[in-house]
């Protein structure tokens, strides 16, 4: 005898196999929609911008800003040929080369720095910032700000004038922030895109940290930062080459003396591995690698390497979402040097020690990860996890977006053990969803998704009795 199921009885088996039926609570939103949009479908825009990256250009870059002799925070500004006076006016003069006709606007961001320990006298820092402002009116005010630091140093870090090439520390950074906003300036975006090559990274990450203190005293929305430092080498100190990767630092719980509510939050929670900066840094893994096949970004939970620093440091400080790339292997005799030769072995930052196809690779998964962010909505606000009752499912509210083209939602999940998304489910054009998962055993996460299926960052929900 054929035993026939019921509908409800098939939903049952169906949520057994796949642990995640979710049931779309009823509120006073639209209806949801009635179908997910593709969300693994790859963007042509994307493609175009990723397969328009040139190592080639990259490395004309990288030997211009070579050819200045030193780019010292407190060389000389005067002359044009040499000193950091001279590079900050190519920089800025190749960005609106490359700009024009195009919506992007470039300007110097300067402020005086007083004597201090790596500042003998005062100094002007000068960062050149290219912005290209979105067009959608809800997103335009959303920022994603991708830097690299122009200054050099050798073993002295007060030394001015002897020679500083300075080609992978930090020329690769700035090459690939100038090949960016290159190629991107000729896209448009829902949210604006902030491409800055910085000073004076090298004598406290001082131009870096002017800008993210001026963001903060504007209220500016930075949604994310990116820097890059040192990105141009596949070759370690010990002759091994790998050029299938790069490292993104991402930090944790920030070690502050007082934590905030929302970090006190994920403490409380156990969700020490969803700050702002790891749910970035998750979407850059995935948008990265999509974008970028056979090149992995390797995500490294420090906010930077063992007691070291980079420019994306003053932006956690204040408080925005902040990720470092840097190549897998750092060679030191290639970093920080005077140029010399011990022996037959070469020492110093030359170009010849930085590859310029993996620099290039590096660039490819920024402007992936940045396209895709400024492409698509902001992450949910006011995601809250319900816990006004003990019970073994999982539910979820949260404020709808503002922009126009988002079309519904999704719920994501991991295991406390993982570090990336793991499951997914299409909950529409809702703002609360019940996920039969027990929030005692995995973490959760909420996106929005627009239109042509560009996903949100992920935002973890805070409990809310």
């Amino acid at each position: 005898m054929t035993q026939h199921l019921s509908p409800s009885r098939l939903a049952f088996i169906l949520s057994c196999a796949f642990a995640a039926q979710v049931a779309v609570a009823q509120t006073a939103q639209p209806e949801p929609a009635r179908s997910q949009p593709d969300t693994a479908r790859r963007q042509p825009d994307v493609d175009k911008i990723v397969s328009e990256i040139s190592p080639q250009r990259i490395e004309g870059y990288i030997r211009k800003l070579v050819s200045f002799q030193t780019r010292h925070t407190m060389s000389d500004t005067t002359s044009d040929k040499t000193g950091i006076g001279a590079a900050r006016r190519w920089i800025k003069s190749e960005l609106e080369r490359c700009g024009a006709g195009t919506r992007m606007t470039v300007a110097f961001d300067s402020h005086v720095a007083p004597v201090s320990a790596r500042i003998s006298r005062p100094t002007e820092i000068v960062n050149v910032v290219a912005t290209l402002p979105g067009k959608q009116a809800a997103s335009k005010d959303r920022m994603y700000v991708v830097s690299g630091h122009y200054d050099t140093r050798v073993n002295d870090v007060m030394d001015t004038t002897t020679f500083q090439p300075g080609a992978n520390d930090d020329a690769s950074g700035t090459a690939a922030v100038m090949e960016m906003a290159c190629v991107m300036a000729k896209h448009d975006f829902d949210a604006t895109l902030v491409f800055m090559t910085v000073a004076a990274e090298e004598q406290g990450l001082l131009g870096a940290a002017h800008f993210a203190r001026t963001a903060k005293e504007k209220n500016m929305n930075i949604a994310g930062m990116f820097t890059n430092d040192i990105i141009g080498s596949s070759r370690s100190d010990d002759g091994r080459v790998d050029d299938t990767q790069v490292r993104l630092f991402a930090e944790g719980i920030p070690s502050a003396r007082e934590l905030s509510e929302a970090n006190r939050a994920l403490v409380r929670t156990g969700g020490e591995n969803d700050s702002l900066s790891r749910q970035l840094a998750r979407h850059v893994k995935e948008q990265g690698e999509r974008y970028v096949p056979n090149f992995k970004v390797s995500v490294i939970q420090r906010a930077d390497r063992y007691l070291r620093g980079g420019d994306h440091m003053p932006f956690l400080e204040q408080g925005f979402a902040a990720l470092r790339f840097t190549e897998p292997n750092e060679d030191f005799d290639h970093q920080h040097q005077v140029v010399r030769k011990e022996g037959a072995k070469q020492i110093g930052d030359l170009p010849e020690f930085v590859d310029f196809k993996y620099t290039a690779q590096v660039a490819r998964v920024n402007a992936a990860a940045l396209a895709t962010l400024a492409l698509g909505p902001a992450a949910p606000q006011q995601v809250k996890m319900m816990t006004t009752r003990l019970e073994n499912d999982s539910t979820m509210r949260w404020a709808p977006n503002p922009e126009p083209d988002v079309v519904g939602y999704r719920i994501v999940w991991r295991d406390t053990t993982a570090a990336q998304w793991q499951g997914s489910q299409w909950v529409g054009n809702v703002t609360e969803a019940t996920v039969k998962l027990s929030k005692d055993n995995v973490f959760f996460g909420v996106q929005a998704v627009d239109k042509d299926g560009n996903v949100s960052v992920a935002s973890y929900p805070s409990p809310q009795r």
